[in-house]
């Protein structure tokens, strides 16, 4: 598939660390949250193994954060979310899908508690800002609401580990998963999370000081060899084969949390109010007839820049595959699909329709091991 360029502009926003990464080599980038998220630096092949094996700084500031305070953030934002935040505490971090009046998706973002009255959603790709702001001016809740100006890196691999610590102090391996804390480099204070978009393990750190962001950036370079450090992007045959969804591509607002399998982030129990609590009882009474599920593919090659139909073995469309990459475990791709629940069985064999090529595949769970 041909590559084009990318118009840089006030809509297509560039990031604190664009200049860097461009004089690293970075080769491509995609748009995400009206922002430039680098894709490729060499091959996505090479990258997924050195991902693996060392540590990877990402330049993820397209992760937007919006910010919610006041007296009544608690109820905004518990309103946007089918997760029970009614006993969350400060220093932690929620998976949490954000839902519509219908129970249909409008992110998976994580939330962040600051305070006991400051949130932070850390966004996928949609606008949550003004969906925040459109239920908070019809309650007239006393919130502020605002994109806070803060950029992410994101630290994975197995090495992220010792390259933190040597920077923060031994003090940040206890950090525990979905927390985060505050920790000092060059006397400059910075929001931590154990968190990020692989399976590798590292960490996420929230920066509102771009002078000190860049300090910290070149730091990392000046340090890394030892650890085999280079700049790196979110891995899509990682992601996939560890089944983090990505919102956009695996999913979208024509599907609810059940159909995604987030039923673990959906209190109906409680006694917590949210949009679209009344439409989850009700697809949780009559059952989902999809899922997502996980899918091998007998190939080595596949664009996936649209959903492609999913068949049986008599040609009738029983779903769609919505993302594939090239797996160097498996040696073919791997992918993403929503399937019919009667064919979401462990080694069920599909077909895939690739602009009229057959390819043939099974079904999978997810992760894919």
């Amino acid at each position: 598939m041909k590559n084009f360029f990318v118009s840089k502009s006030r809509r297509i926003r560039s990031t604190p660390f664009t200049s860097r990464i461009e004089r690293q080599g970075v080769k491509s980038y995609t748009v995400y949250n009206h922002m430039l998220l680098p894709t490729t630096f060499s091959s996505p092949e090479e990258e997924y193994n050195h991902l693996k094996e060392h540590v990877q700084v990402w330049d993820v500031s397209v992760q937007r954060e919006i910010e919610i305070s006041g007296k009544d953030s608690y109820k905004l934002v518990q309103l946007m979310t089918c997760r029970d935040l009614s006993n969350s505490s400060v220093g932690r971090c929620y998976y949490a899908p954000l839902v519509d009046l219908h129970g249909k998706l409008i992110n998976d973002p994580l939330i962040y508690k600051v305070e006991e009255n400051k949130w932070r959603i850390c966004i996928a790709d949609s606008d949550v800002l003004l969906f925040a702001k459109g239920i908070a001016e019809t309650k007239e809740f006393n919130v502020q609401i605002k994109e806070a100006d803060i950029d992410t890196l994101a630290v994975q691999g197995p090495k992220s580990f010792k390259l933190m610590s040597k920077v923060f102090g031994e003090k940040i391996n206890n950090l525990r998963f979905f927390n985060f804390e505050y920790f000092v480099y060059n006397d400059y204070k910075y929001l931590i999370s154990r968190s990020g978009f692989s399976k590798q393990g590292g960490f996420e750190i929230h920066i509102d000081n771009i002078e000190a962001g860049l300090r910290l950036y070149d730091y990392f370079f000046e340090i890394g060899n030892e650890f085999n450090l280079k700049p790196g992007t979110p891995n899509h045959p990682e992601r996939i084969e560890g089944g983090l969804l990505s919102y956009g591509n695996d999913m979208d607002l024509g599907d609810n949390p059940y159909e995604c399998g987030f039923d673990r982030y959906i209190n109906l129990e409680s006694d917590i109010m949210f949009l679209g609590k009344e439409s989850l009882k009700e697809i949780e009474q009559k059952g989902v007839s999809r899922k997502l599920m996980g899918l091998k593919i007998e190939t080595n090659s596949l664009v996936v820049n649209k959903w492609l139909p999913l068949l049986n073995k008599d040609n009738i469309e029983i779903g769609e595959l919505r993302s594939g990459a090239y797996s160097p475990k498996f040696k073919k791709i791997v992918g993403i699909g929503m399937v019919k629940k009667e064919y979401c069985k462990e080694g069920e064999n599909i077909l895939v329709n690739s602009d009229g090529k057959i390819l043939s595949g099974e079904v999978c769970n997810l992760p894919i091991i």
